[in-house]
């Protein structure tokens, strides 16, 4: 099995604790995704989280998905096919404003696994959120798989890339909301 690795980062100029808040909610990562893909959760089982800052509201961290949390998403890897993809993951990891892993259970990899973590960073005289990501996957069927090793990559890369653009609009209407709420 071959493993490959995409690593990316991106800063928001957003608080540390609402940005954590929104990824470890999974009810947003449809949202993050490309509409083309019209991904959405088939099933989700929350796990508790540890009390996370005091700083979050209840409404965030009720939502929160702690270690042993599974989510089933679907979603359609070719738009002009009607064929949707399962995939479950499972939170292995979780630390308040620092960082969670999702580990692919069931689904179109041989072996996923995607490290989110965030940490305060001041860029320009301006508090932000630097945001990381760092995916380690295999994919299936041996060195025929392999065949699909570009398309994969550059699908995963357009993925982030489309997240990265939407990132600041959903987290300043989710700013907007938690100040009218």
């Amino acid at each position: 099995m071959v493993s490959e690795h995409i690593a990316t980062c991106q800063w928001v100029e957003f608080p540390i604790g609402m940005v954590f808040a929104f990824f470890a909610n999974p009810y947003n990562l449809p949202s993050l995704m490309s509409p083309d893909l019209k991904t959405r959760i088939e099933s989700l089982e929350l796990a508790p989280t540890l009390a996370g800052p005091v700083a979050l509201n209840a409404r965030n961290t009720q939502k929160a998905a702690g270690v042993g949390s599974e989510i089933v998403l679907s979603f359609r890897p070719v738009p002009a096919i009607p064929l949707r993809i399962r995939w479950m993951t499972r939170v292995s990891e979780f630390a308040w404003n620092s960082h969670f892993r999702d580990e692919q259970v069931r689904g179109p990899f041989a072996r996923f696994q995607h490290r989110h973590a965030v940490k305060v960073e001041v860029r320009d005289g301006r508090r932000g959120t630097l945001v990381t990501d760092d995916i380690d996957y295999a994919l299936p069927f041996g060195s025929l798989g392999q065949f699909a090793r570009a398309i994969v990559r550059r699908q995963l890369e357009q993925a982030f890339a489309v997240r990265q653009d939407r990132l600041p609009i959903l987290l300043e209407a989710m700013g907007r909301s938690q100040r009218t709420g």
